[in-house]
């Protein structure tokens, strides 16, 4: 039977290995030698295998959904168990999935529990991208993905960065070769030297990126879409400072939500704050509370607004134009993201859509990695306006 835990061991270390947690076969040898010394329960081995398998606080829910998901074939922990230990109780657990769970039950479908009994260690799959399966994935609908390919294009997105957009602010950093002279530095320096001045420091504008303000579209005409792209505002914002607010019929925000290290306990968080996800949709009523309450507090910078929505609106669409307007007039640039766009077809029939066209400056796909890649490429473009579609 140690054999058999060894095997269950190493096939559990190499699932974990796949969710991102880094664990190596010197760690793996050492669970294994840290079973087979004794253990009373299944506590003992989830509490065993999480001090050799957890180094960082974000791995934690990672590994607590492995370990149950790993481990659920009814019976098989418990016999094993009984096997090293005898007198050991035999427990079960039921639970709901929760953050990381979709992430880690692909990881585990190629490294699958050996049953007691059998001596196939089974196999493991690579699941590298050829040249043709990523473009095929880049141009691919989020909409028609499946699990596996939707995996995958989270692994892309979070590849993804923009280009170097950064901006001259009203402060200033210091530079040989300025053409201002940085007088309170001049005078500081002609303190040590009796009040004569003998070095010209000089300075110019410092320059950093520009902030990113996102609307999301959460509801349920737009849920396809919204999840990979909260993924790739999880990814923006461990480069660029991401300040995120998500709606369906109100305004909820979830920039403390998405700064947890693990992308799906993130955007677990958020699912918890946001109770109207995947309700109705209510823009102008979103963008009103944004507007009167967050409006002061998030714009200052010169920010650059991503407004993620279909732009189905039921409210009089005056009011939505207005709403619309008053957030352009306060952020550097506003782009609305419609994967609506994705049809070759597509004409702006709709009331909603026809009445906030006019007040943004510019409008484009999202429903794929490509058109997310374009995204970058547009948002480093050093502010350039592009020309609006006709309302």
């Amino acid at each position: 039977m140690s054999g058999e835990l060894a095997a269950n061991v190493v096939h559990f270390a190499r699932a974990l290995r796949k969710a991102g947690l880094p664990v190596g076969p010197g760690r793996t040898l050492d669970a294994v030698r840290a079973l087979e010394s004794g253990i009373g329960g299944r506590d003992d081995v989830y509490w065993t295998l999480h001090a050799l398998f957890v180094s960082r606080r974000e791995h934690s829910v990672v590994f607590d959904q492995a370990f149950h998901l790993f481990w659920r074939k009814r019976g098989l922990i418990e016999k094993l168990i009984a096997t090293l230990s005898p007198n050991a109780p035999a427990t079960r657990e039921d639970r709901k999935p929760e953050a990381a769970a979709l992430r880690v039950a692909e990881a585990l479908g190629t490294a699958k529990p050996v049953p007691p009994r059998q001596d196939d260690p089974g196999e493991t799959l690579a699941a590298r991208l050829t040249v043709s399966d990523r473009e095929v994935l880049q141009a691919k609908d989020f909409a028609q993905m499946n699990a596996d390919e939707i995996a995958r294009a989270k692994a892309l997105i979070a590849t993804l960065s923009l280009p170097d957009d950064r901006v001259a602010t009203r402060r200033f950093a210091p530079d040989p070769s300025g053409a201002r002279i940085d007088m309170r530095r001049l005078l500081r320096l002609a303190l040590r030297t009796g009040g004569h001045p003998v070095m010209l420091p000089r300075r110019v504008p410092a320059r950093r990126h520009p902030p990113v303000v996102a609307l999301v579209d959460i509801s349920g005409s737009m849920a396809e879409y919204s999840r990979l792209f909260l993924h790739f505002l999880h990814a923006l914002g461990e480069r660029r400072d991401v300040r995120s607010f998500v709606f369906a019929t109100r305004l909820t925000p979830i920039s403390r939500d998405l700064k947890a290290r693990d992308p799906d306990e993130a955007l677990a968080r958020a699912g918890r704050h946001a109770a109207d996800w995947e309700g109705g949709t209510r823009i102008s009523q979103a963008l009103h509370a944004f507007n009167r309450h967050w409006l002061r507090r998030v714009a200052h910078g010169g920010p650059i607004v991503l407004l993620f929505t279909d732009g189905l609106e039921r409210d009089p669409p005056e009011r939505l134009a207005a709403e619309t307007a008053r957030l352009r007039r306060s952020c550097r640039r506003l782009v609305w993201l419609n994967p609506l766009l994705r049809y070759d077809g597509f004409e702006p029939r709709a009331a909603g859509i026809r009445a906030m066209l006019p007040e943004v400056d510019e409008f484009r796909p999202i429903h794929s990695l490509a058109s997310m890649a374009e995204l970058c490429e547009a948002l480093g473009s050093g502010g350039a306006r592009r020309g609006r579609m006709a309302a």
